[in-house]
């Protein structure tokens, strides 16, 4: 496998991280054996970084976790890096109602995550978006503290801007920002991308297939479930998706060329954005690992990047990432 390390002060990990949200909840239902072993072949295969979020079920996604690392291989599971989301409020229906950095709510969540984790400690630990109500210091000072009493490893940001970011920076040493970043969402290489590069800070990316959108399995008829977030994504829909899928086949004419699948030409394209950027895929699958893990041996030349810029150029998708209500609550694009 190979490693990349998180900013100047953040761990050596996998190149790619699997993302294990789709597991537990807002992709339709789900398959506990099958998650389970796909946690397993990503160990296998020598993923370490496991990301996941408090919310991400409400706690089913971390016992989940917690399952596979104690039925796995005692080196495998010595080895995993586990990276914790906190912060979004849940109602007993399964919606958002906000989010809160308060420190002592800070150290609460992170006293549940370690229970259900089953661990004595998390490897990165970030607040999935900024509370307005609460200064960025005062939530990182808090995850500081839990750093000192060696709860936590290192300290992580998620959905940030550059601002943002500068002053969570100051505050203490920050390994890395978590945030969208694909083909069809680059807006980070304006100032948030290099604000993370001057500060040191390391970019752990998530969506790099869009959320199937750009893996070259999503169909133009495909009946969405209705606990499917992509049911309301504003790039799912009408005639965004009919946009966004003409961008998808001028990408797969580049992958045929290749011999490479859709998935692994999109995961590759973001892994040649710099040494300092960890992919997370998404896989739910031990068969969709194994596609995302094939990306690592894809060679991009400067000629393949050429023409992945012509077929998919900045800013043509169509449609924002997240449904209005949820754009608003983005750091990120303030």
């Amino acid at each position: 496998m190979q490693t990349r390390t998180l900013g100047t002060t953040g761990p050596q990990t996998s190149a790619l991280g699997l993302g294990c949200m789709g597991m537990s909840a807002l992709y339709g239902d789900t398959d506990r054996s099958e998650s389970i072993a796909t946690l397993h072949a990503a160990l296998d295969a020598g993923v370490t970084l496991l990301d996941t979020g408090d919310f991400y079920g409400m706690g089913h996604n971390e016992l989940l976790i917690n399952e596979a690392l104690r039925t796995a291989p005692a080196a495998a599971r010595e080895k995993a890096q586990i990276s914790v989301k906190f912060g979004a409020l849940r109602t007993i229906e399964g919606g958002f109602t906000g989010y809160d950095g308060r420190p002592n709510a800070v150290k609460n969540f992170a006293a549940y995550s370690l229970q259900r984790l089953g661990t004595d400690h998390i490897d990165i630990y970030r607040i999935a978006r900024v509370d307005p109500d609460v200064p960025i210091e005062e939530t990182v000072g808090a995850i500081a503290e839990l750093v000192e009493a060696g709860h936590v490893r290192h300290i992580g940001l998620s959905e940030v801007g550059a601002e943002t970011l500068r002053r969570a920076a100051a505050v203490a040493p920050i390994s890395d920002l978590q945030i969208e970043y694909s083909l069809i969402s680059r807006g980070i290489e304006e100032a948030i991308l290099p604000t993370a590069r001057e500060l040191g800070i390391g970019v752990t990316a998530y969506g790099v297939l869009s959320r199937g959108l750009i893996s070259g399995h999503f169909s133009r008829d495909r009946k969405l479930a209705a606990n499917d977030f992509r049911g309301m994504s504003p790039r799912f829909q009408g005639e965004n998706l009919d946009r966004n899928l003409d961008l998808v086949d001028a990408l797969r004419k580049i992958a045929e060329q290749k011999g490479i699948s859709v998935a692994q030409t999109a995961i590759a394209w973001v892994l040649s954005r710099g040494e300092d950027i960890v992919p997370l895929v998404g896989a739910r699958r031990r068969d969709r690992l194994t596609e995302a893990l094939g990306a690592l041996d894809v060679a991009l030349d400067s000629d393949d990047l050429s023409a992945i810029e012509h077929a998919v150029p900045p800013g043509a998708a169509a449609g924002d990432r997240y449904p209005a209500n949820q754009m608003a609550h983005l750091d990120s694009e303030r």
